[in-house]
């Protein structure tokens, strides 16, 4: 496996990539397929459970709305550990430990997921699974400053979201067989069976491509205090934010504008699939289609990585908040499942580009020796930013309820789903005024001082 592994990073598509750099962007290609299951058969496979007219079963827009509320827990938790973890994570020789560790619970809670037999255990594992896969992210965040360079970050940082996006499609048409044509195979495979398979193939394969990091992957920068206790952590966290507030306006106004825009981002692709079952669209076509949407986002990514190596980074990403801004407007129209394919693949131009991006920019703006406790901090308002717009699902399908699932406006009934991925937009709009603000600050002297 390791000379196979050897071989691919020597190919021409990874030679301009070290030996770490390439282990880095290899665990984005292992997680994104569970990122890609979150995002689409997940929750097919919770209503299937959910829906229906037996005891214990609840209607399709409760498990709409309750699935948003379990995505809103699970960022919340994130956001409370993560600081935790990322100040831990600076201390000599921990980062590597503790990122295997949340990953190994991440790819366990993985397979247990496909054997659960009722919705509510299912959205249980479902979401201490995410818990150690969002946790996972905050150490894998902080290990770029370790593995390349800041005039490498935004192109390592964009690889690692493109090939993250291809590297999905493997075990997720797996997946996507098992679920498509094992039922109909002379009754050998059963929904419960293809399910299984769905979770383990993931699993299997997050665990197996993390494994060149896992082998290494050395922490260069780290803190030079002592380690305390988780007391003396979060009085490191609160000391930080106040830094921050306090002398580094740059920092502060950048990371209020992450939290708004990328709360959208996360929203939409927690939710994506639930915006067509909600409209009563082709399931299996809606999956086809997301599954053609990691080509369009593997491409997408590429294409900024290559613009980032000669365009201001900030640019690139107001582009994307634009882009994105389109899309959550473009949403209130959207009835058919060739619009669901537009709005689909209107996100995959950007998804990949604006969390890289952001990723990178951030990396650059922060004190090296503290990036795991910084990107503790950076995860705060990415995982958690993402309650808000789960939060405003599950508040305007409750409403929408009430309503008949529509809402009149300006003379035309839009059902609910369409009206809260529109409320989206105000996230993206507000976000790319702060980006705006954070680009006219002045570089903290305790960061970096050349920023492209």
């Amino acid at each position: 496996m390791k000379g196979l592994f050897k071989k691919i990073n020597e190919s021409k598509v990874f030679k301009d990539l070290s030996e770490q750099e390439f282990a880095w962007v290899l665990y984005d290609v292992g997680n994104s397929a569970f990122t890609m299951l979150g995002c689409s058969l997940i929750p097919i496979w919770f209503k299937s459970l959910a829906i229906g007219d037996a005891p214990g079963q609840i209607s399709g827009d409760n498990a709409t709305a309750y699935w948003a509320l379990a995505t809103s827990l699970v960022t919340v938790v994130v956001a409370l550990i993560g600081p935790v973890c990322g100040a831990i994570a600076d201390h000599k020789d921990t980062k590597k430990a503790v990122f295997t560790t949340s990953v190994a619970i991440g790819v366990i809670g993985c397979v247990i997921n496909g054997f659960a037999s009722s919705w509510m255990l299912f959205l249980i594992i479902y979401i201490l699974a995410k818990i150690a896969y969002q946790a996972s992210l905050t150490f894998y965040d902080s290990m770029l400053n370790d593995v390349t360079t800041d005039d490498r970050a935004d192109a390592v940082s964009a690889y690692g979201y493109a090939w993250g996006y291809i590297g999905s499609c493997i075990p997720f048409t797996v997946a996507l067989i098992a679920y498509v044509m094992g039922p109909d195979m002379l009754g050998i495979i059963s929904g419960t069976i293809s399910r299984m398979i769905g979770f383990i193939v993931t699993a299997a394969w997050w665990w197996i491509v993390t494994v060149p990091l896992l082998g290494s992957y050395k922490q260069i920068n780290y803190s030079s205090d002592e380690k305390g206790a988780i007391s003396k952590e979060f009085k490191k966290i609160f000391a930080t934010l106040k830094r921050i507030a306090s002398r580094d306006k740059k920092v502060l106004y950048f990371l209020i504008a992450f939290f708004l825009y990328i709360d959208g981002v996360g929203t939409i692709i927690d939710n994506c699939i639930n915006i067509g079952t909600d409209l009563g669209l082709n399931t299996v076509g809606q999956v086809i289609f997301l599954l053609l949407t990691q080509v369009v986002a593997w491409i997408g990514s590429l294409v900024f990585a290559k613009l980032s190596k000669k365009k201001d980074t900030v640019a690139l990403i107001q582009i994307c908040i634009l882009g994105y801004t389109a899309v959550c407007l473009y949403a209130l129209t959207l009835t058919k499942l060739w619009q669901f394919a537009v709005m689909a693949f209107g996100v995959g131009c950007f998804q990949g580009s604006i969390q890289s991006l952001s990723r990178s920019y951030y990396s650059k703006i922060i004190p090296d020796e503290n990036s795991g406790e910084y990107f503790g901090i950076y995860d705060i308002f990415a995982k958690g930013a993402s309650f808000l717009g789960s939060f405003l699902i599950y508040v305007v399908k409750k409403i929408g309820i009430r309503t008949g699932g529509v809402f009149n406006i300006f003379g035309a009934e839009i059902k609910s789903i369409n009206v809260a991925i529109g409320l989206l937009a105000f996230f993206f709009i507000i976000g790319l005024f702060y980006v705006r603000a954070a680009d006219k600050q002045p570089q903290s002297e305790e960061s970096k001082p050349d920023i492209q």
